[in-house]
């Protein structure tokens, strides 16, 4: 099967800067961009320069120092952000310009205040001004999923017609379906002449939290560039998440023929330096890259894993650049993940033995949320009666015990640390061999 390119639109410092604390200034987002060309995105939005000097002063540097991707400004569809956007753009080795402008009634009657006429020409007036500064113009009419069908392809039609190199088609306040947003690619690759000399870009937010849907939808009716960001941030429920986009292609390669340039061991790394930049944390259960995305604590789950990882993992960890799987002991977790963590932590038990500690354990995890070493540590000095230890220096150094496993070393927290109990797999496969309101758009 043939594999078809995908253009990967990164707009981590744009959009995504847009949810509520997540602001950058120069230095984060330079970092940022650094951190997004090792990703190897194909574009990197580095921001709306006409917002803020501060905002300018970043494209600028980003366009300075980062030269291997397209980086991109956004601009409003009128000369002045045109004009500041090419003036921070222009030391790029290969800028973009990216104008927007409203094209749904809702938007154009109370928003605007203009006829589909003015935003017609002002759509085509802009897209002449940003191409006498940019060969690389990319156009997106806002709300474009809200928009009267028949409109759209004019819009479209027109911003073509003026030099618009990529088209892209937002889904601004996600509200569309998958199957709907594949008909609306469709039917612009239908009946607008000269589409198939530009890119459709696809722009998807996570209201109904179908962004990486529609996306994925569109991309399957046509489109070949993706706009998203890292940890799908940005304006209220956020974008469709960049990682979640290029693993869906990696894991399911027989639904999803595309080749994105993304060096997916990156994405980890990448996800970790926005949460520290941003001070904004992941949630634990965020696809991919969440702290209990490669994490288990059921029973069954664990004995699987430790058997073979691919029985509840779909991808390594290694793949997306997590260090490592995790197994977490809370009440779900089996006499599998308990005896491997007491082994871990200098301990041997016979199958009685462990019965016993098993019993403690599972009284207690009912009781709290996670049991960590040193609860363990305590469940086994009662059990002690019937336990053999292995290592005896291992008793001799409370609160923090350093025990051998696999030829590694694991720090066990003492009672005052409250880091829940973790296994990672990594010991498992050594032990068991086994300005204005209308400011940002799109």
């Amino acid at each position: 099967m043939d594999r078809v390119p995908i253009t990967v639109f990164d707009t981590t410092l744009r959009d995504g800067e847009q949810s509520p604390g997540c602001s950058m200034n120069v230095h984060e987002k330079l970092r940022m961009a650094y951190q997004l060309d090792r990703l190897g995105v194909d574009v990197i939005e580095a921001g709306f320069p006409i917002a803020s000097d501060g905002d300018f002063e970043a494209v600028q540097a980003i366009a300075s120092a980062v030269r291997r991707p397209i980086i991109a400004g956004l601009a409003r569809a009128c000369p002045k952000d045109i004009e500041r956007a090419w003036e921070a753009l222009k030391g790029a080795a290969r800028p973009r310009i990216h104008v927007f402008l409203a094209t749904s009634d809702i938007h154009l009657k109370y928003k605007l205040r203009i006829s589909r006429e003015q935003c017609l020409e002002q759509a085509r007036e802009s897209v002449r001004l940003a191409k006498s500064f940019c060969e690389d113009v990319e156009f997106s009419p806002e709300d474009a999923t809200r928009t009267d069908r028949d409109y759209l392809c004019q819009v479209v039609q027109a911003v073509i017609d003026a030099g618009a190199t990529t088209v892209n088609i937002p889904d601004t306040v996600g509200y569309t379906m998958p199957e709907e947003f594949a008909e609306i690619i469709t039917m612009l690759r239908e009946r607008v002449k000269g589409i198939e000399a530009i890119t459709i870009s696809v722009h998807c937010h996570n209201d109904l939290g179908l962004a990486v849907a529609n996306t994925m939808a569109a991309l399957g009716a046509g489109a070949r560039q993706v706009e998203c960001t890292i940890n799908g941030i940005g304006e209220r429920a956020g974008n469709a998440s960049l990682e979640e986009i290029v693993m869906a292609t990696r894991v399911r390669p027989d639904r999803y023929a595309y080749d994105m340039a993304v060096a997916s061991e990156q994405l980890y790394p990448a996800s970790q330096l926005l949460s520290e930049v941003t001070d904004v944390p992941v949630q634990p259960n965020k696809a991919i890259i969440g702290r209990n995305a490669f994490a288990h604590e059921a029973g069954i789950h664990q004995d699987g894993v430790l058997k073979n990882p691919l029985t509840y993992e779909i991808m390594t960890p290694a793949s997306v650049g997590v260090p490592d799987s995790r197994l977490v002991l809370g009440k779900h977790s089996g006499r599998h993940a308990l005896s491997l963590r007491c082994e871990q932590l200098g301990y041997h038990f016979e199958r009685r033995e462990l019965d016993e500690v098993y019993r403690r354990f599972v009284v207690l995890a009912d009781q709290i949320k996670h049991v960590e070493d040193h609860h363990l540590l305590q469940l086994i000095r009662e059990a002690r009666p019937v336990a053999k230890r292995m290592p005896q220096h291992v008793e001799a150094v409370p609160p923090a015990v350093i025990a051998a496993a696999g030829g590694k070393s694991f720090h066990v927290p003492g009672p005052i640390e409250r880091h829940p109990l973790e296994i990672t797999l990594h010991s498992v496969h050594e032990h068991h061999g086994d300005q204005e309101d209308y400011l940002w758009g799109v």
